[in-house]
């Protein structure tokens, strides 16, 4: 797919800490602003239990998740969109990604320095937005010009597009992101065009001290609240938690998760968000050699969704058998799914559906 998600935040919030801990990188970052200077990039792959119960009626020698691409890009201050801080260069990195993971600060540490002096979430969101903001109408701005010299000229694509960027502007000079402009389908697909950095889908990570790891506190819930508005998602982690955790053995991280009261290590609902941010969905492929996850966008068709395994299996596309992992678990095998009727033969037109287990036929 070679789609990413760029962490962003302000100095000291934990972005690295938590990225280290996403990549099992285990390092720490200094305790000062600015400690990553070029984006650092991870491969990480999607906990995905559906694997595991696959893997329970087919066996076979090798399971392969998914993965989604994490990009590590340096805090970003006030100014940033003025050039402060290395500013130019940091949201140059946050453009080069398909959707933004926002680390808030909602921990108090007087070992760990606020760039600010002080622990307010809701202040340090607004900081970031309002300097992508301030980038994006830069970028408005010089398009504004350009449209108003073509629409001069009469041609109705761009007036239409003057139109769009007018409304546009008003926008988000109230402070509001580009992706909650009510649009059009057709004005949708010219706003994406434009690579704006408020029109990123955007997730929202409370950083939370260890005792806060399970129920978070009152400043991840004023963050939660905020994003809800906005039409973003939200999810709760401790990184020191994580970090601990990413250096463990899995058979060794039980203890250490039922003490915080976790099920699971947070960065699992983390990941699986990200996924979901970047609009991504799998399906599978389950033989004797191997169970793999396969990323797909939701929406995608039965021969887009095979050309993701090689170029041939689009090309030469002849039918998808498809059946569930419900039906797996209740008949057992594939033959037994077949005998049952429930082994589907879909088309090129049929839009696969996340958890979709499938066989492809095709003539090359």
């Amino acid at each position: 797919m070679g789609l990413s998600v760029g962490i962003v935040g302000l100095p000291n919030v934990g972005k690295s800490t938590i990225f280290n801990a996403l990549t099992a990188a285990g390092a720490e970052s200094a305790n000062y602003p600015f400690c990553t200077i070029d984006p650092n990039v991870g491969i990480v792959a999607v906990p995905d239990p559906r694997l595991k119960r696959i893997q329970a009626h087919i066996p076979t020698q090798s399971v392969i998740p998914t993965s989604v691409e994490i990009v590590d890009i340096a805090g970003l201050v006030k100014g940033a969109s003025k050039g402060e801080g290395l500013g130019n260069k940091f949201l140059a990195n946050i453009r080069e990604t398909d959707a933004i993971l926002h680390v808030v600060r909602c921990f108090d540490d007087p070992n760990i320095v606020h760039v600010d002096g002080s622990v307010d979430p809701i202040r340090d969101v607004e900081i970031i937005e309002l300097e992508l903001a301030f980038s994006d109408l830069d970028s408005i701005d010089k398009r504004l010009r350009k449209a108003q010299s073509l629409a001069r000229t009469g041609k109705q694509e761009a007036k239409d597009e003057l139109v769009l960027l007018e409304r546009l502007h008003a926008h988000v000079e109230q402070g509001l992101p580009a992706r909650s402009l009510p649009v059009d389908d057709d004005e949708r697909a010219r706003l994406n065009s434009w690579n704006l950095l408020t029109n990123k889908p955007v997730l929202y990570c409370c950083n939370v001290a260890e005792e806060d790891a399970s129920s978070g506190n009152a400043w991840s819930q004023a963050v939660a609240a905020r994003a809800a508005r906005d039409g973003s998602g939200c999810v709760v982690v401790s990184g020191v938690i994580e970090a601990e955790l990413a250096v463990l053995e899995e058979s060794e991280r039980g203890e250490l998760l039922e003490a915080y009261g976790l099920e699971e290590p947070a960065l699992h609902n983390l990941i699986r968000a990200c996924y979901t941010l970047l609009g991504l969905q799998s399906y599978f492929t389950a033989g004797e050699k191997e169970i793999r996850a396969w990323t797909i966008r939701v929406g995608d068709t039965a021969p887009k969704a095979a050309g993701v395994i090689h170029t041939d299996f689009e090309r030469g596309f002849i039918r998808a058998n498809v059946y569930t992992l419900e039906d797996l678990e209740q008949h057992g095998t594939e033959s037994a799914i077949r005998a049952a009727g429930k082994l589907r033969s879909e088309g090129r037109d049929y839009v696969v559906r996340d958890g979709d287990i499938i066989h492809f036929l095709f003539n090359v």
